[in-house]
C-alpha cells in the first residue's frame, strides 16, 4: 500500500475516534455508495452526519479542508443523497462536515514507519455543516 493510502486510512481511523470521544455514534465507514465511498457516516444525537476526512502531513500547499473543490462537493453531496434515498433516510435531518486530520513526520529516517513512530498526536480540525445538500 502506498503512503498516500496509508494516510488517508489512518486519518480515517483518527478521525472516527476524535468523533467517538465527542458523542458520535460512527453507523458506516466507508460506505460504498454508487461509485465512491463516504468515509464516515455517524449519528450526532439525531442527525445523521456524512463525514469527509482530509487527511495531510504539511500544510506546505494549502490546509487540507482547502482542498476540497466544488467538484468533489457535488461528489459528496450526491453520495450522501443516494445513501439517504437507499437507507430510506428522508424524515431524519442530516448534514455535511469535513475533519481534517495533520500528521507530523517524525524524524525517522524510514518513511514508510513514520505514521506509525509519530510523537504527538495529530492535529485534528472538525467543520460541521461544511457545505449545503439539495437533498
Amino acid at each position: 500500500m502506498d503512503a498516500r493510502k496509508q494516510i488517508g486510512l489512518q486519518g480515517e481511523k483518527e478521525a472516527a475516534s476524535f468523533l467517538r470521544q465527542r458523542g458520535y455514534k460512527i453507523i458506516d465507514h466507508r460506505a460504498r455508495i454508487l461509485n465512491g465511498d463516504i468515509d464516515i457516516i455517524a449519528l450526532d444525537n439525531r442527525t445523521v452526519v456524512f463525514v469527509e476526512v482530509r487527511s495531510r502531513t504539511s500544510t506546505k500547499h494549502g490546509h487540507p479542508v482547502e482542498t476540497i473543490d466544488s467538484r468533489k462537493k457535488r461528489r459528496i453531496i450526491s453520495l450522501a443523497n443516494a445513501y439517504i434515498k437507499q437507507n430510506q433516510l428522508k424524515n431524519c435531518s442530516y448534514r455535511i462536515d469535513v475533519v481534517t486530520v495533520l500528521f507530523e513526520k517524525s524524524d525517522s529516517r524510514q518513511k514508510i514507519w513514520w505514521l506509525w513512530r509519530f510523537k504527538k498526536r495529530p492535529i485534528i480540525e472538525h467543520f460541521q455543516n461544511a457545505f449545503e445538500s439539495d437533498a
